[in-house]
């Protein structure tokens, strides 16, 4: 018994939930939209075993105070998807629901998963998406040089199989980008293979930010965030600057009152000089989509906004 909140509109959705759960002869209970106790009863209710979420309701249920209220031992595995999970957060989730917590990595080019340990067997790598799926070639690459890189070095995934995509619609140029001679697909995500072949997703290339020529990853910055008690939710993007070019920047949803210097001692306490978050705001809650997932587009357009009301006119 399966529960299927993830669109079916969008790959993970149709793919992951919908398709294989057909495939498999399962029974899907559908949820229209998240809602935290609607999720839990249903869970109850339906004595589901699986559960496929994104990381911001996975957050959002970790945190969810009347957990212990309901019988949720029919549950087996949760699996996590569509943005990187922090290490911290994936123990957290484990201890709370008592399950184990994997997670999976795919896009919409390779038509669904390439990445992901789906058994609950064994060893589970806390942070990582888990080795490469059948018929499937992973390498990672220096997006500047085009040099592949060892072991636990960072870059940008390569990947080549037959579940890649063809190209883009009637656009040979975006295609031409994305695909090179050799057939490897280029998919802008920073990550990295340990020695045992797990991989490890960093964040989007596009979403790096460029704090005096050091890059940062936001999804890092946001994992330890989260792990503050007064913090529900929070996003971490780029914000211009005339003097390093870019400073990370904190959207937050907290719990109960906090300061913005609090938050950024918090975080300074925990990473290197040039990854403190340098400014926040607290909002009353972060934009999703249907489904939960971020939508960083939403906090871009409202900074830039920002920006202009303070230009001098």
């Amino acid at each position: 018994m399966g529960l299927g909140l993830l669109p079916f509109f969008h790959v993970a959705g149709m793919v992951c939930v919908l398709h294989s759960s057909l495939y498999a002869g399962a029974t899907l209970v559908l949820l229209r939209r998240f809602d935290p106790a609607l999720l839990l009863q249903m869970i109850q209710d339906y004595r589901i075993e699986g559960v496929s979420l994104v990381p911001p309701i996975l957050i959002a249920l970790t945190k969810f105070l009347r957990v212990e209220a309901l019988d949720l031992s029919s549950l087996k595995l949760i699996n996590s998807g569509a943005a990187p999970l922090g290490a911290k957060t994936q123990r957290a989730c484990e201890e709370r629901f008592g399950v184990p917590v994997t997670q999976a990595y795919g896009m919409t080019e390779t038509a669904g998963l390439t990445h992901g340990k789906m058994e609950p067997r064994g060893d589970i790598k806390h942070g990582s998406v888990g080795p490469c799926g059948p018929n499937t070639l992973c390498k990672v690459v220096d997006p500047a040089s085009g040099v592949e890189l060892g072991p636990n070095e960072q870059g940008e995934l390569w990947m080549r199989g037959p579940q890649i995509m063809k190209g883009y619609l009637n656009n040979p140029e975006a295609t031409a980008q994305a695909i090179d001679v050799e057939g490897w697909y280029h998919t802008g995500d920073i990550g990295y293979a340990d020695r045992d072949g797990y991989f490890y997703i960093s964040d989007r290339v596009k979403e790096m930010i460029k704090y005096k020529g050091y890059q940062v990853a936001p999804a890092e910055l946001e994992a330890i965030l989260i792990t503050h008690p007064a913090i529900a939710e929070a996003a971490v993007l780029a914000s211009p600057d005339e003097q390093a070019g870019e400073v990370p920047m904190a959207f937050v949803v907290a719990r109960t009152p906090l300061s913005a210097q609090e938050v950024i001692e918090f975080v300074a306490a925990r990473v290197a000089p040039y990854k403190k978050v340098r400014r926040v705001e607290f909002i009353d809650e972060l934009p999703k989509s249907p489904a939960g997932k971020l939508l960083r587009r939403v906090l871009r357009e409202r900074e830039l906004q920002r920006m202009s009301a303070d230009q001098p006119s």
